[in-house]
């Protein structure tokens, strides 16, 4: 399932290139890393955004142009170490972070769709499989350890409002905006025109504890702010809680098909920017769902197998899963009872190797 997304194959590189750094720390210009590096610049070359070398060498890194077989031809000589759950769980927060649904897929992105790349992927994908550190990803929500984050020092980026309300809310605005693009946004796609890309509801979300003991809310956020400080609760969920688990595409297209909302108009640039599909769009309509389940939890495998893609509802519809993290649960109802007396504040240490979050002293 790691090949079939974005993201998953996203991260299977970055496996791939820690894996070598580890046993090849220092710079070799016949390195598989530098390879990615050229051949992602390549790739994404006149693009809007593009990275842009200079300095020492560069001239000849713009001449040196690498395919994808020359890529793929450095990966099959790298040498898989063992997986650890510290550089397991960095490239999972490189490949979430990179997620960009507004734009173009970039150069690295587009590198670890080639054919010639994918066929080597797998070689790392079953590898990755074989870790006790990925089991958790294929678990369904852990309902007694579930935490909120929060990138604001008093917490207020949260929502607060009963849920009820937000989704009341949002959907008055959601149908307020589709009818807005319709009128005033072109129906090319391929116009330079940005909105709303996001297919999340406006309610609090939570995540799991890592083995490490820090919130996985902490490490995986889609297109992060660089966030250094933040103030975490615990969730606590009732037993009898009703959880909708996407564990893939085909969870998330039967949510689609059985609550859509359409949001073509207002979603039609960005997405066909990041999937290269053009047709009508739906999202899964939140408020009635909140009728049927408390949450809807999306799976770190269904994340990475599934997220950024354009995923199929039926013949000429479909949907995205953007702007959601692995193992996030997006809670529709009051059902859960959050911890505002009980905030724990984590600070983020990006000197080392691998960056760490740390539970501040009170």
């Amino acid at each position: 399932m790691l090949l079939a997304g974005p993201r998953g194959r996203r991260l299977l590189l970055a496996c791939a290139r820690d894996a070598e750094r580890a046993l090849q720390p220092e710079f070799s210009g016949d390195s598989f890393d530098h390879a990615v590096f050229l051949a992602s610049y390549h790739l994404e070359s006149g693009r809007e955004g593009a990275g842009v070398m200079f300095g020492p060498g560069a001239e000849v890194a713009r001449r040196t142009v690498l395919t994808a077989d020359d890529v793929a031809h450095r990966l099959s000589a790298v040498q898989l170490a063992e997986v650890t759950a510290g550089s397991l769980r960095s490239a999972l927060a490189m490949a979430v972070d990179s997620a960009q649904y507004w734009q173009d897929p970039d150069g690295e992105d587009l590198l670890a769709d080639a054919e010639p790349v994918l066929r080597e992927l797998r070689r790392v994908a079953e590898h990755i499989a074989e870790s006790p550190h990925a089991r958790w990803w294929v678990t369904s929500l852990a309902a007694t350890d579930q935490w909120e984050v929060s990138w604001s020092a008093s917490g207020t980026d949260v929502a607060d409002a009963r849920a009820a309300d937000a989704l009341r809310d949002y959907a008055d605005r959601t149908e307020e905006e589709e009818a807005r693009a319709e009128r005033e946004r072109p129906a090319d796609p391929t116009v330079n025109w940005s909105g709303w890309w996001w297919s999340t509801p406006p309610t609090r979300s939570s995540t799991r504890l890592l083995s490490d003991g820090t919130p996985a809310g902490l490490w995986f956020v889609e297109d992060s702010m660089g966030w250094e400080r933040a103030v975490v609760r615990r969730v606590s969920v009732p037993a009898d809680a009703r959880v909708y688990e996407v564990d893939g595409a085909q969870a998330w297209a039967e949510l689609c098909r059985r609550f859509p909302v359409d949001v073509t108009a207002q979603k039609r640039h960005d997405w066909y920017r990041t999937t290269g599909r053009s047709g009508r769009w739906v999202i899964p309509d939140w408020p009635r769902i909140a009728e049927r389940y408390d949450g809807v939890h999306l799976t770190a495998v269904g994340y990475l197998a599934a997220a950024g893609s354009a995923i199929a509802v039926d013949a000429d519809t479909a949907s995205v899963i953007a702007g959601w993290a692995p193992d996030e649960t997006y809670w529709l109802t009051d059902a859960v009872d959050v911890d505002v007396d009980a905030s724990r504040s984590w600070v983020r240490d990006a000197t080392g190797r691998l960056p760490s979050w740390t539970e501040e002293s009170r």
